[in-house]
């Protein structure tokens, strides 16, 4: 089905002015323009200072940057201020231990207020942050910690028991720092109580902030094959937080801005951290869960304007129908956003008709770091598309050689390096990194293509990296948590389109001799992956075979597997040892 353009509103039924316009994203632009904004007389670039401290020593100083609501229905309201003063113990906390810049610190947390301090006094000291998903099972912990070298975990009680058996394997961590918000945990050996640290810690932190160019943050970004590598950014990055946060959600002065994304995935840090606060903008953090009246709820008692969500949640919404929304008065949103996958048409409309207004589709990815492409408040929507890219930001489709492709041909969607919130690295893997770029472009792994008026239009990943609900999950990773079962001799895992989360992760699997398929097998499979991975990257599905497809070098061939389950055609399978 053809949809048709949904054009921008008339200036006369714009709440405020947009920030970009057509002209700004036309014309020339140099990066340092937005670094030139942001210098003060301090001429600090880096995330703790542009977010935090200097609205902190401005008369943003009491202004509300995190409204907390948990799951409780218990409110509480933070100020720049208060999380500069916070951050502040925190650094000293670290400094106490005898952490220095570049020493690295993780977090798995659930969404609590403490993250948040957590997160800036370890960017204030110069250390690196590597916030981990609270949902993630031992196995996906142990394998970031150990790879980064982690000297610091800050956990809670609940999660710290989830990961007890694997903390003896990571012998480079030397603090757990447990945050219990009852205050009645029993602390353990190696650990320290947050609050108790805290208390004790000067609100003063005297230390220099570290450089625009010094390593701020590492997220950790499955692949097809091997473990997940981790992507780590600088400080600069906050530039293009600061600057997209303007151009595509819209900031203004008196936002009240709400980002649905776990502060464990890129999203909840660049767009649920920085880019507001480096806005000096409103935030709010629910610590519950989806459920479509409380997130409505949350929009009506918060006033929400501004509203940043996945398309997953997106449709999860138009599964609850249109009766629930009409329940709430929703009227003070005036610009929403989505990423983690692509939107689809059927999402833009449904947008347009609950809440009046389309929704905004943008594109990057954890190795960008920040938006690069993107529907914006002033500009006619495409539904079904990414949008243009950003000023200061080249992007490109090209061919297999490379080189560039005219529009409407599909093709690798690249980008030419430059942008400040491009990752400087793969932890340890400095080969791989470099393996990224081709011809002087930055290669996304997306296929794509454009059309005659610049706008870009998703289609699918050259790999075979599962997007489930909007989690990117590394085959790998689940194919390994199942072998581990004593019946289980092969495994492969493919992603299998869904109308809601856009993908599921199905496996297949084969069968040691003595060992039979039965209902009672898969149920131990699905619940062994749940235990050791999240229950959202377990299969949905399980199929046994009686053996996979393989090379002649052993490599199971996820292609054919997902070829024959959408009943596609199979392609060459002369390299196969059998199918």
């Amino acid at each position: 089905m053809d949809y048709p353009e949904i054009a921008k509103p008339e200036p006369g039924r714009m709440k405020v002015r947009p920030n970009l316009d057509a002209p700004a994203l036309s014309s020339g632009f140099d990066w340092q323009q937005i670094e030139n904004e942001l210098r003060d007389k301090t001429g600090e670039i880096n995330l703790p200072y542009l977010a935090i401290d200097r609205h902190a020593t401005s008369p943003r100083r009491d202004k509300p940057a995190l409204i907390w609501e948990g799951r409780n229905g218990k409110s509480e309201c933070y100020s720049f201020g208060d999380l500069a003063l916070a951050s502040n113990r925190f650094a000293n906390v670290l400094s106490g231990f005898g952490i220095k810049k570049g020493d690295r610190v993780f977090t798995f947390l659930e969404r609590v207020p403490e993250l948040y301090a957590v997160v800036f006094g370890t960017l204030k000291l110069g250390a690196i942050i590597g916030p981990l998903f609270a949902d993630f099972g031992p196995e996906p912990v142990r394998d970031r910690l150990r790879d980064a070298g982690a000297r610091v975990l800050v956990t809670s009680p609940t999660l710290k028991a989830h990961i007890a058996d694997i903390l003896a394997e990571l012998p480079e961590l030397e603090h757990i720092i447990i945050v219990d918000r009852s205050r009645q945990y029993a602390r353990g050996e190696k650990e320290i109580l947050f609050h108790q640290a805290m208390d004790s810690a000067s609100p003063d932190f005297t230390g220099s902030y570290p450089g625009a160019d010094d390593y701020a943050i590492m997220h950790y970004t499955s692949g097809t094959t091997g473990k997940p590598k981790g992507a780590v950014h600088i400080h600069r990055a906050a530039i293009q937080h600061y600057a997209t946060g303007k151009w595509v959600l819209d900031f203004h002065e008196n936002d009240i801005y709400w980002c649905t994304a776990d502060p464990g995935w890129v999203t909840g840090t660049s767009y649920g951290m920085f880019a507001p606060w480096t806005n000096g903008i409103t935030q709010v953090v629910y610590e519950g869960g989806f459920r479509a009246s409380a997130w409505y709820s949350i929009i009506e008692k918060y006033r929400v304007t501004v509203w940043y969500t996945a398309p997953t949640a997106i449709r999860m919404l138009m599964k609850a129908g249109e009766v629930a929304a009409a329940h709430h008065d929703l009227g003070s949103l005036r610009h929403i956003c989505s990423v983690g996958e692509p939107l689809n048409p059927e999402a833009v409309m449904w947008g347009l008709k609950v809440f009046q207004q389309p929704i905004h589709d943008n594109w990057w990815q954890t190795e960008t770091g920040a938006i690069l492409i993107a529907n914006y408040a002033f500009m006619p929507v495409r539904p079904g598309s990414m949008g243009r890219p950003i000023p200061g930001v080249r992007a490109a489709i090209l061919g297999d050689d490379y080189t560039e492709v005219p529009p409407g041909t599909e093709g690798h969607l690249a980008i030419r390096p430059g942008w400040p919130s491009m990752f400087q690295t793969y932890w340890h893997s400095p080969d791989l990194y470099q393996s990224r770029f081709k011809n002087g472009w930055y290669i996304t792994g997306d296929r794509a293509r454009t059309d005659g008026d610049g706008y870009f239009w998703f289609v699918g990943r050259t790999d075979d990296v599962i997007n489930t609900a909007g989690h990117l999950v590394g085959p790998f990773e689940v194919e390994s948590a199942l072998i581990e079962h004593p019946a289980v001799a092969e495994a492969g895992v493919i992603g299998k389109p869904d109308p809601i989360a856009m993908e599921v992760v199905k496996a297949f699997v084969s069968l040691k001799e003595g060992y039979q398929p039965t209902p009672e097998l898969r149920r131990e499979l699905v619940n062994l992956t749940r235990r050791k991975l999240a229950a959202a990257v377990a299969p949905r599905e399980i199929e046994f075979l009686p053996s996979l497809p393989k090379t002649r070098s052993g490599k199971i061939m996820r292609r054919l597997l997902k070829a024959k389950e959408l009943g596609l055609p199979l392609g060459d399978t002369s390299t196969l040892e059998e199918f």
